[in-house]
């Protein structure tokens, strides 16, 4: 095992699959010989070349439909946007033409496109720079969605994302970068569709995903302090999500708590909090329970932003104030 910082775990993923397949190639905003705006990527270029790791202009409409093209052409494109929240810009590209084209052609063009983004609040820059927007991609038929929180998952959630036959979003959370962990060594590759319970519990579940992950956890090891056994399950994909595993957890605990980082207005735990009601309505105790940042746009100062974001304190707060 070698200890990485997920940004590190990042430029190993990628180089892991690049060097495993020749049809692997990356492009993106400054990516090659800045190593990135999040230094996510350093030392690909050096070890691949320029052929194979590109800087591209500033246009994401240019990048996604560069990459679209070649994965049609039998090649697997790795694709960087700088912000999650530039996905805006390329939305048709993403949304209308990448995640419909194997449906539409009957499986005869396959997708094997990757698209890397760097998501979510922590870093002060404001409504364009700070949003969550896994729920975006969620709600798109044809796209798979990963938001990995460890070094270990990074590595192993872009491999199996640049493996998958179909487009794939991968949400890294830019308040993670510097986090460091343990990865393993030689070829690593996680499951897409495979959530992770980081904690057993008795008394609740936690479900939460990517930065909110952590945060997950040390919320539940101060209400074990209080005498509450909390379950914690890191999500990890969106699509396909692990309903098995997170409904097996809400039967034996009989209660679900959501912490996520997107806007409360339709967000994933939403839908999370729907399929729970379906399925085991009649094994809960109590209402489910919505942790989430509010349908604001996310303020850039310090103070505010730390408001709007779930953080442990207030994980602990709604959990001990709804178990009374």
């Amino acid at each position: 095992m070698a200890e990485l910082t997920y940004r590190d775990a990042v430029a190993a993923g990628i180089a892991q699959e690049m060097e495993r397949d020749p049809t692997v190639y990356f492009i993106g905003e400054d990516v090659a010989a800045a190593g990135g705006v999040f230094k996510a990527t350093v030392g690909l270029l050096e070890r691949f070349g320029p052929d194979r790791v590109r800087d591209t202009p500033i246009s994401e409409e240019a990048i996604v439909g560069a990459a679209m093209g070649a994965a049609m052409t039998g090649l697997r494109p790795i694709v960087e946007l700088m912000f999650s929240d530039f996905l805006a810009t390329c939305w048709d590209i993403v949304a209308n033409q990448i995640a419909k084209t194997r449906y539409m052609t009957n499986g005869q063009v396959a997708m094997p496109l990757v698209i890397r983004t760097a998501n979510g609040a922590g870093s002060r820059f404001g409504a364009q720079h700070s949003q969550a927007l896994e729920n975006w991609a969620m709600a798109v038929p044809g796209l798979k969605v990963v938001a990995p929180t460890t070094p270990a998952d990074v590595k192993g959630l872009i491999a199996a994302a640049v493996r998958d036959p179909d487009p794939v979003i991968v949400f890294e959370a830019k308040s993670l970068y510097a986090v460091k962990g343990e990865v393993p060594d030689g070829e690593h590759v996680e499951e897409l569709g495979r959530a992770a319970v980081l904690r057993v519990g008795e008394d609740l579940t936690i479900a939460a995903l990517g930065p909110m992950v952590p945060r997950a956890v040390e919320a539940a090891g101060r209400l074990a302090e209080e005498g509450v056994s909390a379950e914690v399950i890191d999500v990890r994909s969106l699509v396909p999500l692990d309903t098995a595993t997170i409904l097996d957890s809400v039967r034996r605990t009989s209660r679900l708590v959501t912490v996520e980082e997107n806007p409360r207005l339709c967000g994933w735990g939403a839908e999370l909090v729907s399929i729970v009601a379906e399925e085991c309505f009649d094994d809960l105790d109590a209402a489910p329970i919505r942790i989430t940042t509010p349908h604001v746009p996310v303020p850039a100062a310090d103070a505010l932003e730390d408001a709007a974001v779930p953080s442990v304190a207030r994980i602990v707060e709604t959990i001990r104030a709804n178990l009374g």
